[in-house]
């Protein structure tokens, strides 16, 4: 019973995994984060919109605008006070656990879109999948694109670990 309980797990994670590379196939950066909770669990955490100072060391302060949901945007200010950037949701869905928004200021990339989606893997588990692109890098003299990438794998996994334990309470 163990061995197809993990078989069914391991062909969950890798048919999770496939849809989510699927939704966007030409993501500068995709990461993933399996979790000890059910994905409505994990959902309910990452769903909140207007928390993110509460999950990321990197945003003091959100002030949201508009909607939450397709519509709103959030202003995010840096813990010295000085940088700032604006995210638009650009689509939201309770049903598919999913939501995508563009950062559209204050970051050295244009057309920057990210995605974060939790994948059901069943017993009690779930997974994160966070993807990020961006359509062209603009230089600038405070960071390297290499730098910018690592800015945005430490700053997302960073997210994802922080609503990982909330989910798992």
């Amino acid at each position: 019973m163990k061995t197809l309980r993990n078989a069914i797990v391991i062909a969950l994670v890798v048919f999770g995994f496939n849809q989510a590379n699927a939704q966007n196939a030409d993501a500068n950066i995709t990461l993933t984060k399996v979790i000890e909770a059910s994905a409505d669990d994990v959902w309910y955490e990452l769903r909140k919109l207007d928390n993110i100072d509460e999950i990321s060391s990197f945003v003091a302060k959100v002030e949201f605008k508009g909607p939450k949901g397709v519509g709103g945007s959030r202003i995010c200010t840096a813990p010295d006070g000085q940088g700032k950037f604006k995210e638009n949701i650009l689509a939201y869905d309770d049903t598919n656990r999913t939501y995508t928004y563009a950062v559209v200021e204050g970051i050295p990339a244009a057309g920057m879109v990210n995605n974060f989606k939790v994948v059901d893997l069943g017993y009690q588990k779930s997974m994160i999948v966070w993807t990020s692109s961006y359509d062209k890098f603009m230089k600038n003299p405070q960071m390297t694109e290499e730098q910018f990438n690592g800015f945005l794998n430490q700053a997302s996994t960073e997210m994802m670990v922080n609503i990982a334990q909330a989910a798992s309470k």
